[in-house]
């Protein structure tokens, strides 16, 4: 069972603790329940559970929070700020929970914009392990100590088909998560993700080589989007079917696209989503941050790993 949450005490928490199996609905004192609020953790009764995008919300955060106890405009002392309703994940709630999703999109779509504008911009963006003398003398690479490739690379496409593709992914995958994790732990789900994709096909890709494309942040979603799946008992079959198919793809052909990158991401991906939707409240930002903090050591255990066999 979950943790209470923090923060002033409803009925279902007065009297021995033993003497419930199960918390009780917030506002239905006499309902016991198993489901929470995505974005606050309350405990809510069917009668009570809105849909929502991801899982169920209580009324008070399906209407923004606007009767939300203490967080009247006339005077009322507001609530402290460990008991205001916070997203599963301990996020903040925005009123627009995909900014950060269309802000990804719209930088994405800039890189390839740009790149096409300015065909030699690309050579410097994309991933390369470490290019032979010649006929490419003035593309160096992370082996060089390019590291900033490993970043840019997640921004670069060249062909419209990965561009669109990967976005579509970014848009069907982000929004729901966004909302979920709150943005700052969005971010880091994303850039961790396409860092260890990167960090894999430095380390695994046979050199020299390029690789480019936001498929290793894009696994990443996938997979922290199974994990929230899960988390929510919801149906994990369409999550599943769609990875599969991807995995299909990605190993099917395998000579054009860059596996390491998905696979990379993916593993990330799964890691850091078990780390946000599971961390215990008392302890959450830590492990939250901790286990990304974990996945960024290894990309530079990793980098550094494969430098050395180059140089």
């Amino acid at each position: 069972m979950d943790q209470a949450p923090d923060g002033p005490q409803g009925p279902e928490d007065q009297g021995p603790r033993h003497a419930r199996s199960l918390p009780v609905c917030h506002r239905h004192p006499d309902r016991e329940t198993g489901i929470r609020c995505t974005r606050c953790e309350r405990p809510i009764c069917p009668e009570c559970m809105v849909d929502a995008s991801v899982g169920f919300q209580c009324p008070e955060c399906a209407r923004g929070g606007a009767s939300r106890p203490g967080g009247g405009i006339s005077g009322v002392k507001r609530a402290p700020e460990a008991s205001r309703p916070r997203t599963l994940a301990g996020g903040t709630i925005t009123a627009d929970p995909r900014l950060l999703t269309k802000i990804l999109i719209g930088i994405n779509v800039a890189v390839f914009v740009a790149v096409h504008a300015w065909p030699s911009l690309l050579d410097r963006l994309v991933l390369v392990g470490a290019w032979p003398p010649a006929p490419f003398h003035s593309t160096e690479g992370v082996a060089e100590g390019e590291w900033y490739r490993l970043v840019t690379s997640v921004f670069t496409h060249e062909a419209v088909w990965h561009v669109a593709f990967n976005m579509l992914s970014l848009w069907w995958l982000g929004g729901p998560l966004e909302a979920v994790l709150g943005r700052v732990r969005y971010l880091a789900l994303y850039l961790c993700s396409g860092l260890a994709g990167s960090a894999l096909t430095y380390l695994l890709a046979p050199s020299p080589s390029a690789s480019l494309g936001a498929s290793g942040a894009v696994f990443g979603l996938f997979g922290a989007t199974a994990v929230l799946v899960r988390r929510l008992n919801q149906d994990m079959r369409p999550i599943l079917a769609l990875l599969a198919i991807n995995l299909i793809i990605t190993f099917g052909w395998k000579d054009e696209i860059a596996w390491q990158a998905h696979i990379g991401g993916l593993v990330a991906g799964i890691v850091i989503g078990y780390a946000m939707v599971h961390a215990p409240r008392r302890r959450r930002a830590l492990i939250q941050y901790g286990t990304c903090a974990l996945v960024l050591a290894a990309v530079v255990a990793v980098t550094l790993l494969r430098t050395a066999q180059l140089t």
